[in-house]
């Protein structure tokens, strides 16, 4: 099964990202394998990254929230075996690059955490009820591990306990 991934560069400040390419297919390479989803065979995915003022945008005219975000992922309808496109992961610079900061984190690490939030949202897994983060962020954790990276989530409130609280999930 192959994934063929369009990677699109829209905003200078990803120019200075050392191997941004293998980093995108390694991750869902890593992605595929672990959630053994019934995909199309030679199906594809768009991951555009861009700045925060662009996903500022896309996040007020799609969810309402006129703010930045780290990721958002838009899913094409249909079931998945048939999907020949799997939808498009859009991911900010800037928020990553502070979140990573402030999450005493590497950026790759981060970044790496949010192509698979990103590809799991592609797949149809969402985190709107505390069962579904749960069973989310299990999967995240499994693939981040399978990548050589810590627990994603350590340090910080698991979107599960946030959604619980009645906090907003959109950021990761």
């Amino acid at each position: 099964m192959s994934v063929a991934i369009d990677i699109i560069v829209t905003a200078p400040c990803w120019d200075q990202q050392a191997g941004l390419d293998e980093l995108t297919q390694s991750t869902v390479r890593e992605c595929v394998a672990q959630t053994a989803a019934p995909l199309a065979p030679d199906c594809e995915l768009s991951v555009n990254f861009t700045d925060d003022a662009t996903i500022r945008e896309l996040n007020a005219q799609w969810r309402g929230i006129d703010k930045p975000t780290n990721v958002l992922s838009f899913e094409t309808p249909g079931p998945l075996a048939r999907r020949m496109a799997l939808g498009d992961i859009v991911i900010a610079h800037e928020t990553v690059a502070r979140e990573a900061t402030e999450q005493d984190k590497s950026f790759e690490a981060h970044l790496t955490h949010l192509l698979i939030h990103g590809f799991l949202h592609l797949i149809g897994y969402d985190h709107q009820t505390p069962r579904e983060a749960e069973e989310m962020e299990a999967l995240e954790r499994r693939i981040a591990a399978a990548l050589g990276l810590n627990d994603p989530y350590e340090g910080s409130e698991p979107v599960a306990e946030a959604s619980s609280k009645g906090k907003s999930n959109g950021d990761v």
